[in-house]
Formats: structure tokens, sequence, C-alpha cells
């Protein structure tokens, strides 16, 4: 897939509705689609990641297909304000190593910045990685949810 024509900075609606549907259908073959959304010098920081650069973005969803079974994003909401929109939503998989079976979502957000040619120049991902993904460990998990009622108390 070739990347997308340029569009004004009117058109960030176009651009975010062509983000959310590359997300929702990401897959490792139209990987190379998505990352063509994104400015070359593009930064994605998330709790485990902090990259600049297309090929850095792209090893990162790259990964995700080899450490995750059926990793699938679904977009709850959107708010945009000129170049900034900001997303919710469900990130859904199934552990490779520990319980395949069970389904698992990570529900987050991500603050996105479009540059004026529809590009994706910011992209900073906002979820709990201890209730949202450490609890639900084995090993870790006990640790965690009793770390958790500890300070609760």
């Amino acid at each position: 897939m070739t990347a997308p024509a340029p569009i004004s900075v009117t058109d960030t609606p176009q651009a975010l509705d062509r983000l959310v549907q590359a997300f929702e259908g990401l897959s490792p073959d139209n990987l190379p689609a998505l990352v063509a959304l994104y400015a070359a010098n593009a930064r994605f920081k998330d709790p485990f990641n902090d990259v600049q650069g297309q090929a850095a973005i792209e090893a990162i969803f790259r990964h995700m297909f080899t450490a995750l079974h059926g990793p699938r994003f679904v977009v709850t909401e959107r708010v945009q304000q000129g170049q900034q929109v900001f997303l919710t939503w469900d990130f859904c998989f199934r552990f490779r190593r520990f319980d395949t079976v069970t389904p698992q979502t990570v529900r987050g957000a991500s603050h996105l910045v479009f540059d004026d040619q529809g590009q994706v120049t910011l992209h900073r991902d906002y979820w709990d990685a201890a209730e949202e993904l450490y609890e639900k460990l084995p090993l870790v998990g006990g640790l965690m949810r009793w770390l958790k009622r500890r300070a609760n108390t």
C-alpha cells in the first residue's frame, strides 16, 4: 500500500478516520500501511517504550504480533481539537506464554498530534500497566494484587 496523499490541516478528521481504521484492522500484513500514517520522525511512547522514527514504531507493533495471540484494538471514543486528538480504546489479546485461552483486555488512551500533512508526529499511550497487565500474570499478579490491597489500607 502506498503512503496516503497529504491533506490539509482542516482535514485532520479524515486523517484520524484513516488511523482508527488502520488500528482496528491491524495485522502483520498491513502494518506498513499503519506506519505510513506516521511522520518519518514521529515519536511513540507508552509504559514500556519511548522511540522515534517509523522503523522503531513498526518494530514495536511487529513485536506485539510475536508476543501475543490475536492482538486487536477497538477505539471506543475520540476527541479532536485541531491537530490534537485523544482516543480511548480497548486492546484485546491472549497471552502466548501463559494462559493462552483466557482473553485479556487492556483499557487505555492515546494522545495524538497530527502535522499539516495529516501524519502523526506524536503518539503517547496512557494505561495502567500494574492493573491492566501485571495483575493478570500468574506469579506477579498475586504480588501486585497484595501490594494494591496494602496500599489501600
